[in-house]
């Protein structure tokens, strides 16, 4: 039997819906069977999030508020006191700036002998200068501590060769692909006629879905541009801050929603547009497990995720993206429906949420301390 740690605390920028490392993290947390004794979670930004889910569940979790320098001393100050309070096995940090906030709160909690350092890469080659200076300040401060974790998780082969580049010199480094919920992400045919109504598509009408948060990495411009040339599709945009973008006739913008699988049953091809810093899209995946064929962009592990079941793309061509749209919409119903049999597959075979529990508790074993 493989040792489960008596106590793990994670440590995340944010538990927002619709974030892809939050609903992850949410997933992990909540597995069962646990991944460890008792599970907590601090999370360094209030807000709307996954947090009555996870504390329904028998997860503890704290909310600190790093939105200013006296949040972030003050919030650094409360998790090293949690730290030493708690005394958890493992303190595992999502994200840059989880990552540099559990190195420190283990560091100042005088626990960092008895407790092990993992950290979490979610991300690829993103473009710093699209974001303020604090994220790029927070990234060089990860590489530069990189080799004080015990372990760094990467989400993608992408992601960790990209930081490899970065300066990041890790001790030990384990990639980790995102799990998918495929239990809940899959076809319905009664939820595509019903949202198909609710919205006003014709039956024979082929729909493009795009799930994503408006971030400059995920080129929603991009995206428009592309169903701009494809007037006779219509196109699902879904994710926080889609609902202020540029209204055009063929695009419903949706914005926040929590009933993506339905959603994605409405459409017929779910697409990936980003520019850069993908990791592992955890909405393609998701996607593709309710059987839908997939457009990606050749960012990330996107072309490991949709394999030969979908058609990548290079990046920032909304040409180029178009063309594969329209590519998949000509091969018809049948066309598309056998694809997307063989991307559902694809998914169940390599990334359903129960590889990617059994691999984390292999990873938390492996970083036991010996009990006394």
């Amino acid at each position: 039997m493989i040792a489960r740690p008596r106590k793990v605390l994670h440590v995340t920028t944010a538990l927002f819906i619709g974030g892809g490392a939050d609903g992850m993290l949410t997933r992990l947390a909540t597995a069962q069977p646990r991944l460890a004794d008792e599970i907590i979670i601090v999370s360094l930004r209030p807000g709307v999030s996954y947090v009555d889910e996870l504390r329904a569940a028998g997860v503890a979790v704290v909310e600190l508020d790093f939105g200013t320098m006296g949040g972030i001393v003050a919030g650094l100050r409360r998790l090293a006191r949690l730290i030493a309070e708690t005394r958890p096995d493992i303190v595992q940090g999502w994200m840059y700036h989880g990552d540099l906030a559990a190195a420190i709160g283990l560091a100042l909690s005088g626990r960092r002998r008895d407790t092990r350092l993992v950290w979490g890469i979610r991300c690829s080659d993103v473009d710093f200068t699209r974001y303020g200076i604090g994220l790029r300040l927070v990234a060089k401060a990860c590489a530069a501590w990189s080799r004080r974790p015990d372990l760094v998780t990467a989400n993608s082969v992408a992601g960790l060769k990209c930081h490899l580049r970065l300066g990041y010199r890790p001790r030990r480094a384990e990639v980790v692909p995102n799990g998918i919920d495929v239990e809940r992400f899959k076809p319905d045919p009664a939820a595509r006629a019903a949202v198909r109504d609710e919205l006003g598509i014709a039956g024979e009408t082929v729909v493009v879905a795009l799930v994503a948060r408006v971030d400059p990495m995920k080129d929603h411009a991009g995206f428009l541009a592309a169903m701009a040339g494809l007037p006779d599709l219509r196109a699902l945009l879904v994710g926080p801050g889609t609902g202020k973008l540029p209204n055009a006739p063929n695009v419903a913008r949706l914005g926040r929603r929590t009933d993506v699988a339905r959603l994605f049953a409405a459409a017929d091809i779910v697409v990936s547009s980003s520019a850069f810093g993908e990791g592992f899209s955890n909405a393609l995946a998701e996607g593709m497990a309710c059987g839908l064929p997939a457009v990606a962009t050749d960012v990330g592990d996107a072309a490991l995720i949709v394999g030969d079941t979908g058609l990548i793309v290079p990046a920032r061509d909304p040409r180029a993206l178009a063309a594969a749209i329209r590519a998949l919409a000509g091969e018809g119903a049948a066309g598309r429906a056998e694809r997307g049999t063989s991307a559902r597959a694809r998914i169940l075979a390599n990334f359903g949420m129960k590889r990617a529990v059994e691999r984390y508790a292999e990873l938390y074993a492996s970083l036991a301390v010996p009990r006394s």
